[in-house]
């Protein structure tokens, strides 16, 4: 066992403060890795103050990893000293069931293990995040991270990248094709960057003026005001793919209209309370509204290999562990463009 600094939440209404934990010692499958940058995600403050009630105290929260490589088991194969590599949302699965053998390890029929606050397969141990020096993940769940980009801003790529990744590439989407991005925080931001570097025409969705600015800076081909009634009257069923990234609660219905026949509204942002449908917003027009989680492993890796060839990552602002309480409240105020990365030298 290594003991590892870190950074807990110890209840949900506490600080974040400092925290030691313990690794375990490299099994043969084992990776080791020194964790030099962590993202913070928004799903790390529902953990936190247990929004989603599961929570697991002390927590260390964390999925978003990048880091060295500084020890391997005897039997792993795709990595060394040395190499950059990266941990996401999973750290395990049961391997065996037709989801995971798909590479669809987020859909675990056994259940996925999460990078914090969850239980390894053992049923007894608690997993603890990237808020930490290092990290212990067997092999199969380690990612190979690329020299070419800034590391720093490669972090939120293993959520927040993946998790607007998989559903544009699921739903095929590309060159042709009519894409709103509603909400343009951690989550949207790459929605937008990945949308249009796949040849969709893609509409920011906001209902903040201030943002128009930033979404055409990452590529945005137009930019939709939803506080302006005449503005969504005129997006009546204008598009082919809405990529709903808000984890606020607000009005599905309001952009399900802007669906044309077929089209689809993709769920990625998690709000805490139900939405209320009505199904006639549905059978007319054939409308679908869907949702998406994350990634799985081989998908992961392909989107990391595919930001390393197009320049994509991130648009982020660092900061030092001792900041990461504020950045809570900031995140909470939408205060911040557009990922929060906690570089763990400063822990």
């Amino acid at each position: 066992m290594s003991h590892t600094k870190a950074y807990a939440a110890y209840d949900a209404t506490s600080p974040l403060r400092d925290f030691e934990l313990q690794r375990r010692e490299l099994g043969p499958k084992d990776v080791q890795i020194e964790i030099l940058y962590c993202g913070v995600c928004h799903s790390d403050i529902h953990q936190v103050r247990n929004e989603w009630g599961n929570s697991i105290y002390p927590m260390v929260p964390g999925h978003e990893i990048v880091g060295r490589v500084t020890g391997v088991g005897s039997d792993v194969t795709k990595f060394k000293e040395g190499d950059l590599a990266g941990v996401g949302c999973l750290v395990d699965s049961c391997r065996e069931c037709p989801k995971c053998k798909e590479g669809l390890e987020q859909y675990c029929e056994g259940g996925s293990v999460g990078t914090y606050n969850a239980l390894e397969r053992d049923g007894k141990t608690v997993t603890y995040g990237g808020y930490s020096k290092q990290i212990v993940t067997t092999e199969d769940f380690v990612l190979k991270v690329s020299e070419k980009l800034d590391l720093q801003a490669v972090a939120p790529l293993l959520c927040a990248g993946i998790t607007t990744y998989s559903p544009l590439r699921h739903w095929g989407i590309t060159k042709g094709h009519k894409v709103g991005v509603l909400g343009l925080g951690g989550l949207g931001h790459m929605a937008v960057k990945f949308a249009v570097s796949f040849g969709a025409e893609v509409t920011m969705l906001s209902h903040s003026p201030s943002k128009e600015t930033d979404a055409r800076r990452l590529g945005a081909h137009r930019f939709a005001l939803t506080s302006n009634e005449e503005t969504i009257k005129s997006l009546a069923n204008h598009f082919d793919f809405i990529i709903d990234t808000v984890s606020a609660p607000h009005d599905y219905n309001v952009y399900l209209g802007m669906l044309n026949t077929n089209g689809v509204m993709i769920c990625v942002g998690a709000p805490p309370a139900p939405a209320q449908i009505p199904a006639f917003n549905l059978i007319f027009q054939r409308r679908s509204i869907a949702g998406s989680l994350i990634g799985g492993i081989p998908e992961t890796q392909e989107m990391l290999d595919y930001c390393a060839e197009h320049n994509i990552v991130s648009d982020v602002e660092v900061i030092a562990m001792k900041d990461i309480n504020e950045a809570y409240e900031r995140m909470m105020k939408g205060d911040v463009k557009y990922r929060f990365v906690i570089d763990l030298a400063t822990l």
